[in-house]
């Protein structure tokens, strides 16, 4: 089985992230696709919404579509989880043999500094969603995302244009109570 995996915070998940779900079950040669919210980015020092509200959304958004799993493996760790560790966790559960891991364009310069990052890069195949034109290397596998927009930016100016119209109503209720 070919499977792609697309981890995030999706603290909270916009229209940007959706894209890239739709994307990659279009446009990657794959039999399922993995969606694993984080209990919190070994990138960052903590989160706005909770693990629970967050996997709930993505739940909301993504788990009806064809050939879609929300993993829960990172929530229930409780702990900041690395890729390398979840791609072990899912390759221990699935028949899989061909893996991609989606990250982002920004993600994509820190690769590098990734926990087992050369391990990492022995498991999978880097996919990248570039959202805002960023110059990548020209033989990486790439998903063309055009929506400009990031979780920090909603969080701090929630924009309904950007909030998917299922989970709409519920994020902006829950920023504006400043649960952030």
């Amino acid at each position: 089985m070919k499977a792609a995996i697309f981890g995030g915070s999706f603290d909270p998940p916009h229209t940007g992230h959706d894209a890239i779900v739709k994307s990659a079950l279009k446009d990657l040669d794959i039999d399922r696709l993995y969606i694993v919210p984080t209990w919190m980015s070994p990138f960052k020092d903590g989160f706005s919404a909770t693990p629970e509200q967050r996997l709930a959304w993505t739940k909301r958004l993504w788990e009806n579509l064809p050939n879609v799993t929300i993993i829960d493996y990172e929530i229930r760790q409780q702990r900041s989880v690395p890729s390398a560790e979840t791609v072990q966790y899912i390759k221990g559960c699935y028949p899989i043999s061909h893996l991609y891991l989606i990250v982002g364009a920004d993600n994509f310069q820190s690769l590098p500094r990734w926990y087992r990052y050369d391990e990492l890069l022995e498991e999978v195949e880097i996919v990248v969603a570039n959202r805002d034109g960023r110059p990548l290397p020209k033989d990486l596998k790439k998903l063309p995302i055009h929506v400009n927009i990031s979780s920090s930016i909603l969080r701090e100016s929630p924009n309904p244009d950007f909030i998917p119209t299922s989970i709409r109503e519920e994020v902006l209720s829950y920023y504006k109570q400043g649960n952030q």
